[in-house]
């Protein structure tokens, strides 16, 4: 009788011990975790297990030993250990152990922005992803040919082959993420607006549009010049003219280029000195956006031939060479640096 009432005791102690155990454990799951007002992040690396994530929150004092387990449980329990996601996870007070398994197996980790702008050359662009430390680089140092390979883009040129935009990237992202989307994001709209071009247009590909393009985008920041400028060199192009415009003189030049166009840059034959040259340069000469290419396949009708900078951001159109001249001189001495004109 008396082992009977050690067995009876021992099995009631086990049910207590097990139900103090359950309700500790459902208490724990709903007191907030040791977090300060400010919001601390958390930072999951690719390839850190349950217990590593535990073992960081344990030293940065968000979990304590005796919580530790408890989280250990929850997550096995239900079955999150392999659904925790890589990145940076902002965790804020109050936060309990099953709203922070919600954090870090959600989509939700921090988020920064890069901006590309319209105009820019793949070597600006380069400097912005080189800034920003967020980001894995893994460009860094490589040739064209081995960036374009990496990225998998087949044409021969680098510049032009991306979207000026602004894009959402996690830490741990790479530089060949981004890219890649902007290379994506350039080719959807490339084609929806070559699909959509004028009839009869004297450019044969997508890709001579994009060249257009991005001379048009260098040529004015006045977007409702945009057809007429790209007007402009379509009929010369038409009339076997050269184009004459000198953003593209200036990208030939490269780092030569001081700020000013000489005679002897003009005079010096390079694939993009379109004063040497006839028809379009061999690549795009900067990034562009939507509303360039939309005006490269829809140039404005008209009969100019020319233009001038006038000096204040916009242009003086011509028909003939006399009209033309005579808006260079009116024109010329009131023209700021930076503005450019077909000569």
């Amino acid at each position: 009788m008396t082992k009977l009432r050690f067995i009876l005791l021992t099995f009631i102690v086990f049910l207590i011990a097990i139900a103090s155990s359950f309700y500790y454990y459902q208490s724990e799951l709903k007191t907030p975790l040791n977090l300060p007002l400010k919001n601390i992040t958390l930072d999951i690396e690719q390839g850190d297990s349950l217990n590593k994530v535990l073992q960081k929150l344990s030293r940065m004092k968000v979990i304590s030993p005796s919580i530790s387990w408890v989280a250990k449980l929850y997550a096995k329990d239900q079955q999150l250990s392999n659904k925790i996601k890589v990145g940076e996870f902002s965790l804020t007070a109050g936060m309990t152990v099953p709203a922070l398994f919600e954090l870090i197996t959600s989509n939700k980790q921090i988020s920064y922005n890069i901006r590309f702008i319209e105009g820019s050359t793949f070597r600006q662009m380069q400097q912005i992803l080189q800034e920003s430390t967020q980001l894995k680089q893994h460009l860094s140092g490589k040739s064209d040919a081995e960036i374009l390979k990496a990225l998998g883009i087949s044409a021969k040129h680098l510049e032009g082959q991306f979207y000026p935009d602004t894009y959402t990237y996690h830490k741990n992202d790479t530089d060949i993420d981004i890219l890649k989307r902007a290379h994506k994001r350039l080719q959807a709209i490339l084609n929806e607006e070559w699909a959509a071009k004028q009839k009869d247009l004297v450019l044969k590909t997508a890709y001579d549009a994009l060249i257009l393009a991005s001379i048009v985008e260098k040529e004015t920041g006045a977007a409702h010049e945009r057809g007429e400028i790209s007007g402009v060199f379509i009929r010369r192009l038409k009339k076997n003219m050269r184009l004459q415009t000198d953003p593209t003189v200036i990208y030939g030049l490269g780092e030569r280029y001081q700020g000013n166009i000489t005679r002897k840059h003009l005079k010096e034959k390079t694939p993009y000195n379109t004063y040497r040259i006839n028809g379009l340069p061999p690549s795009p000469i900067a990034m562009v956006g939507r509303e360039a290419i939309h005006a490269a396949v829809n140039p404005q009708k008209g009969s100019s031939l020319y233009f001038v900078a006038k000096g204040d951001g916009t242009h003086q159109f011509s028909e003939t060479i006399s009209q033309h001249n005579k808006a260079v001189r009116e024109f010329q001495l009131k023209r700021r640096a930076g503005y450019r004109s077909t000569q």
